[in-house]
């Protein structure tokens, strides 16, 4: 049976989905005013692993991923300006331009890195009239109300809304006096923004609205949706009320996903969802990732270096989805290694005739299928059932029960085994003229005739493209 670590809980429980066979699942996608940093490919690719489990074991997901196109503001809480208004300042370009630009390479990447596609990829600017019916809802309900510059959710009137972060409210309310003094009319320093008007510091908003709700310092209630609104009332509408799973990245707990368990749940009446499931950081050689450091790295930068995207796949493979994991080149480059031999001997063994299997052998297919599935269903156990993969590779079983298997489990480790070509897309993809010499040098270099390989090294420079030998393996990128 799939167990899965509930944060809400903070064990391990098993799945079971409130509908049988079916499962509701949002997972937070990106804010798109700038181009995603590996570290978010990397939690993007998590959720991925999670649907391609779910779909191996049979259950059919509608998945939720959605973009954050207004009323992010730099600060996770409600300071700063909008997110996607820095966009606009820097680029010169419209709210809805930036994001199209910010959500087609989004796209690209988690193409290029093999996700697959959610049901629905909801804009949140497309959701307005959702989220001004929750928030009249909670204003209805007196779990919010209005001051000149903001409708706000009253925490005091959740008394569980700690009950994901697990932080003290005390705390909290110390915390967040000391970061938001901007509206003397809040009533306490935890409730968070629903809808900020078009006033005070956001009296320049360019992305607003006209609502219901009342200001003495704007006509027509004219305004946008605070971040957290969004996503509940988006997942209310594509999913329903109770979801069975909600993932997103660790930092999320402790403010975004905590307030929207609590407006969701004060609106709806009943619980919002079953298993919150959270992704850890990816780092930068032992360091949190910053652009302000130059190790904010692009999916375009990886690939600029001549690597595959599913090279940066097989990397993610190698941690699971709550631990963080170390980015370095070195450790890509041994990831390109083993993803090529992988590859190599898929290829191999595909071309093998089938024979009469023993009854040994009979077992051991049965066993690294079980010990396979037995890892994922362990928590997403992915580092351990890649270990089962490659034991099944050196194993004595014959190659074409090793090309069933290695196809098997590809379902969920989406490395596109059985594809001669990994690219997904053009942005990134090696000529396939240019495939073949290098696979006529890497087996000329086999045979040890290194002169020929030289020149055959030759005409790939002179067609624009640079090899790099290392000890780890082959590199080639684009002159």
């Amino acid at each position: 049976m799939l167990t899965l670590y509930n944060t809400l809980t903070r064990k391990k429980e098993p799945f079971t989905p409130i509908t049988e066979g079916k499962v509701l699942y949002y997972h937070c996608g990106p804010t798109v005013y700038w181009t995603q940093h590996i570290g978010n490919l990397r939690g993007m690719m998590m959720g991925d692993l999670l649907v391609r489990t779910l779909r191996y074991f049979s259950y059919e997901v509608t998945h939720v991923r959605n973009y954050t196109d207004v009323g992010h503001l730099t600060s996770d809480a409600d300071t700063g300006e909008d997110k996607m208004e820095k966009g606009v300042k820097r680029e010169g370009l419209t709210p809805d331009q930036i994001a199209q630009k910010y959500i087609d390479q989004f796209e690209k990447d988690t193409q290029a890195i093999n996700c697959v596609e959610p049901t629905f990829k909801p804009r949140a600017t497309q959701y307005i009239d959702e989220m001004i019916t929750v928030v009249s809802e909670l204003l209805d309900k007196r779990y919010a109300y209005a001051t000149d510059l903001a409708v706000y959710f009253d925490v005091s009137k959740f008394p569980t809304y700690t009950k994901l972060n697990r932080q003290k409210m005390e705390e909290l309310q110390k915390g967040a006096g000391k970061a938001d003094v901007s509206d003397p009319q809040k009533r306490n320093p935890v409730d968070f923004a629903l809808w900020f008007f078009k006033a005070g510091v956001h009296a320049n908003a360019i992305q607003t609205w006209p609502s219901p709700f009342v200001s003495n310092l704007v006509e027509n209630g004219t305004g946008f949706p605070g971040w957290h609104i969004e996503c509940s009332a988006m997942s209310r509408k594509l999913l329903g009320k109770t979801i069975d799973i909600h993932m997103g990245g660790v930092e999320h707990i402790s403010v975004h996903h905590t307030n929207e368990i609590a407006q969701s749940e004060a609106a709806n009446g009943v619980p919002f969802v079953h298993f919150w499931l959270h992704n850890a950081h990816l780092q930068v050689n032992g360091r949190k990732m910053a652009k302000s450091e130059g190790t904010g790295y692009a999916l375009s930068e990886i690939t600029e270096k001549g690597f595959d995207p599913l090279v940066l796949r097989y990397f993610f493979l190698g941690s699971q989805y709550r631990s963080e994991q170390n980015f370095t080149w070195d450790a890509l480059q041994g990831s390109q290694k083993a993803l090529t031999d992988l590859r190599n001997m898929v290829h191999t063994w595909k071309e093998s005739q089938r024979t009469q299997l023993s009854e040994t052998k009979l077992e051991k297919i049965d066993e690294y299928r079980r010990r396979f599935v037995e890892s994922i269903e362990n928590d997403l156990n992915i580092p351990a059932a890649l270990a089962v993969l490659w034991e099944m590779a050196k194993s004595n079983i014959p190659s074409e029960d090793k090309y069933d298997l290695a196809i098997e489990f590809d379902q969920i480790l989406g490395l596109n085994l059985n594809a001669q070509c990994t690219m997904n897309n053009e942005q990134y993809k090696i000529p396939e003229s240019i495939q073949k010499l290098i696979n006529k040098r890497n087996e000329l270099r086999d045979q040890k005739k290194f002169d020929q390989a030289d020149e055959v090294r030759k005409e790939i420079e002179e067609q624009g493209f640079i090899l790099e030998d290392t000890s780890q393996g082959t590199t080639i990128k684009r002159k």
